[in-house]
């Protein structure tokens, strides 16, 4: 399978919301992303000097992660700075982020349903190899549950009376990931999950600086660790190879700004199968 990463993403601390555009897990029929109705993303950076543990750069992007049920298991990666880690120096960084999900769709061949709440947290550790290389290491935690943002996100849209595409007809805090086509039983989670998801590992250089402006080349690996049957992995290993840059923004305002661009080759899923 083959998608195509974009993203740009303003630094942390300024006052606009994460841009991130990505193509994944469709065919031609129903749409397999979901709908994030609700996502939450903290980062805390720990600072172990006596380790030699360096903080995380001020200029690091809003962690960004697709939480959707089925899109979110591919290996696509997060923003990062494209600026390398000092060579010598670790950084320790933990992200959460929690996301609702209802999505519900049918036609004469296919049924789709995604109800369900998704929490996951992802250890990043970050090591300068040499000058301008770096090889950081993602361990991710999932949990999968009915959740108990149901109600919140009902008295949210009934406040501004938005449609919330029939999530109020279905009883709250469910779990019911389900996808089947005629003839087949496609996929199906109803019990709640948790456990290791699918670690990857990246290496960056960074083969352009200029004054604060740095663009760099990265390859990456997914490995299909996560357990495929309660949706913390995909059950194949992806590769990707991107393009980063970083820099300040052109103006007085203390922005930076964050892209990339790249591609994914993702592997044989045993969740989606021949959906893929």
């Amino acid at each position: 399978m083959k998608t195509l990463m974009t993203g740009a993403i303003p630094g942390t601390g300024s006052c606009f919301a994460p841009l991130w555009c990505s193509r994944c897990w469709s065919r031609g029929g129903l749409a397999l992303t979901g709908s994030k109705v609700v996502t939450r993303s903290v980062t805390v950076t720990l600072i172990l000097a006596a380790m030699g543990v360096m903080p995380a750069v001020a200029t690091e992007p809003l962690y960004v992660k697709n939480l959707s049920p089925v899109a979110g298991l591919s290996g696509l990666p997060s923003q990062r700075d494209a600026a390398t880690a000092d060579s010598g120096t670790l950084s320790v960084a933990l992200h959460s982020s929690l996301a609702s999900d209802y999505v519900a769709d049918s036609n004469r061949d296919e049924f789709l349903n995604l109800d369900g709440e998704t929490l996951r947290f992802a250890l990043e550790l970050r090591y300068g190899l040499a000058e301008n290389w770096d090889v950081q290491l993602e361990v991710p935690w999932l949990d999968h549950s009915g959740g108990h943002l149901d109600d919140l996100i009902d008295d949210w849209h009934d406040l501004w009376g938005m449609s919330d595409g029939g999530r109020s007809d279905v009883p709250n805090d469910l779990l019911d990931y389900r996808y089947a086509t005629r003839g087949e039983a496609g996929f199906s989670l109803q019990d709640d999950a948790s456990g290791l998801g699918d670690i990857s590992l990246s290496l960056t250089h960074a083969f352009y600086r200029k004054n604060s402006s740095v663009a760099s080349l990265v390859l990456g690996y997914k490995f299909s660790t996560g357990d495929e049957d309660d949706f913390l992995g995909s059950g194949g290993d992806d590769a990707f190879v991107a393009l980063r840059f970083s820099g300040p923004q052109l103006s007085d305002l203390p922005l930076n700004w964050h892209g990339q661009v790249g591609y994914l080759r993702a592997g044989d899923s045993d969740v989606l199968g021949d959906v893929q």
